[in-house]
């Protein structure tokens, strides 16, 4: 509250005024957001990783997919779908259960054992590729396992890594500010779409 003497204060309710303009100014840009991928594109997009990384493994026996839990997830089952009908390679699929917001507060769990682990090509799925934090994280329980290889794919890279990990197979690289946030939306039907904001 200004002042009693304050300019603001004598104009009456223009300082009141002016206050709610930023507000809703504020908030609309908060509400304002602009459609990257349709659920098409993304579809596509799904497609075109499995294929790559069919085409990266085709001599393998099985191929272990691993989604983040989230968004993730859903992405990873999607892709080991795709693969399940493109290649005639054993696919597994796993979830990775991390806090993303606090990944040292809790252990990160995966459903397998490291014998399951050993000698097999995983590929680690997340949605959106921010500072690499989250997939830094995701990628810890199998560094204390024997695996063949470990590779990751992300249907969005910003490409603003501050952790030495980037994306193997990617949907979209997207030059975007730190300030602008991307948004993957599942819809109860499953599709997907991504948002800029």
């Amino acid at each position: 509250m200004p002042h009693p003497s304050s300019p603001l204060q004598k104009r009456g309710g223009a300082w009141q005024n002016k206050l709610e303009i930023i507000v809703l100014q504020t908030n609309l840009k908060k509400m304002t957001k602009t459609l990257i991928l349709n659920s098409k594109q993304v579809e596509q997009k799904i497609n075109r990783i499995a294929f790559e990384i069919y085409e990266n493994n085709y001599d393998e026996k099985e191929i272990i997919i691993a989604g983040i839990s989230g968004n993730g997830y859903f992405l990873a089952k999607r892709i080991a779908d795709v693969l399940q009908k493109i290649a005639p390679i054993k696919t597994k699929l796993i979830e990775i259960i991390i806090d993303k917001k606090n990944p040292l507060a809790k252990e990160i769990k995966i459903s397998l054992s490291d014998k399951e682990l050993k000698n097999k090509v995983i590929v680690l799925v997340d949605d959106v590729l921010n500072s690499g934090k989250t997939l830094i994280f995701g990628a810890k329980p199998f560094l204390s396992s024997p695996v063949k290889r470990l590779t990751t794919a992300i249907l969005v890279d910003r490409g603003h890594n501050r952790y030495p990990i980037k994306a193997d197979f990617v949907g979209l690289s997207l030059s975007t500010t730190l300030q602008e946030h991307i948004t993957v939306e599942i819809d109860k039907k499953g599709k997907e779409t991504v948002y800029l904001s």
